[in-house]
């Protein structure tokens, strides 16, 4: 083979290797940025929801079952609002509404347009084993139990670190045992609704905390919303079961999670009377129950067109066989909406309005 043949042989070689090796890549590249499996993460509290939904939708049609993850609700907006690509959640649970940090945090992202979706309603409950004694207690009460500074003893208008040991160092009609308390961390969204509707509540029954309020936003809200870090309260991480378990090991702990999860384990559980009034679905549905909040999720409208089956399985979230007042939903402890409220959160959900947070 003389020098010319070989050096055409050469280069047809190299140049077939090139082609090769950029087909390759762009096979790669394609299949690195497209997904056929929708993705989930948030709210341990929803996580219940969204699985059964996920589980019905992968059976009942030809997409494949959604994938979904407990993060937490503020460890879900994270990942969430991390980017437009591919390779991030299409959708994030939360047990409260999407803060406007994290709105903002979207919008720095690229992520500026996400549909808001209102599941239903959920109580937050503390619960006990029901081998002991059902606890009846006022939020104020668990306010003292729980908070990391409370009103001095004396009645001055000043804080101390949090003194009480055993609940009847609060109110002697309280048992007499240690404040024992696992509930979920910062990350959580129930962490974040319980320090509003319950540490928060019984905080400003105080008339002298409730004005600072006006003159320091931000000093209220650490004195209302810290929780004691003197073992008192123990995070307990995402797990709910784990609380059960550890529940029913010591009856004389609390626990702190959704109704929804105290209805599937009742059998084990009881919740504590707040205010007068237990936790039950029709006590929250009228908003007779203190404790109750709504529970959301949130679709990033990006990738809805790239990733297979999310406008499908919108449909079939919000339908009335899933929300609705006799839906399947319900069966796991869902507060429902309502008919209007669930038809007017439908048509804004399957026409993708995009969530507007201004405050």
């Amino acid at each position: 083979m003389n020098k010319m043949m070989t050096s055409a042989l050469t280069k047809a070689v190299f140049g077939l290797s090139v082609s090769t090796v950029a087909l390759l890549s762009s096979v790669t590249n394609a299949q690195g940025n497209s997904r056929d499996t929708i993705t989930a993460v948030g709210s341990s509290t929803v996580y219940p929801f969204s699985t059964v939904v996920a589980e019905r939708f992968g059976k009942n049609t030809d997409f494949k079952t959604p994938k979904i993850e407990s993060t937490g609700t503020g460890g879900g907006m994270k990942l969430f609002c991390a980017s437009n690509a591919i390779d991030t959640p299409d959708l994030a649970n939360a047990s409260r509404r999407m803060k406007k940090s994290e709105f903002d945090m979207c919008a720095k992202n690229g992520v500026t347009s996400i549909t808001e979706v209102l599941v239903g309603y959920d109580g937050i409950v503390v619960a006990n084993s029901n081998t002991a004694s059902a606890m009846k207690v006022t939020r104020k009460e668990l306010f003292l139990a729980l908070a990391k500074d409370v009103p001095a003893k004396d009645g001055s208008e000043k804080l101390i670190a949090n003194p009480y040991r055993v609940w009847s160092d609060i109110n002697p009609t309280l048992p007499a045992n240690k404040i024992e308390v696992l509930g979920p961390p910062p990350t959580s969204g129930t962490r974040d609704a319980f320090a509003e509707l319950v540490l928060e509540a019984g905080c400003k029954k105080y008339a002298w905390i409730k004005a600072i309020k006006k003159q320091n936003k931000s000093k209220y809200k650490e004195i209302c919303h810290s929780v004691r870090e003197d073992h008192a309260y123990i995070e307990a991480g995402e797990n709910d079961n784990l609380i059960v378990q550890k529940l029913t090991a010591n009856p004389k702990a609390f626990g702190i999670f959704g109704f929804s999860f105290l209805d599937q384990n009742n059998d084990m559980l009881q919740g504590s009377i707040i205010d007068g009034q237990g936790p039950a679905f029709d006590a929250i549905a009228d908003g007779s129950y203190p404790v109750s909040r709504p529970l959301y999720f949130y679709v990033k409208n990006a990738h809805v067109g790239k990733v297979p089956g999310i406008l499908a399985f919108l449909k079939e979230y919000t339908s009335e066989a899933a929300m609705g007042e006799e839906g399947y939903l319900t069966d796991k402890g869902l507060i429902p909406l309502g008919e209007v409220k669930l038809a007017k959160v439908r048509n804004n959900v399957l026409s993708l309005t995009p969530l507007a947070l201004n405050k």
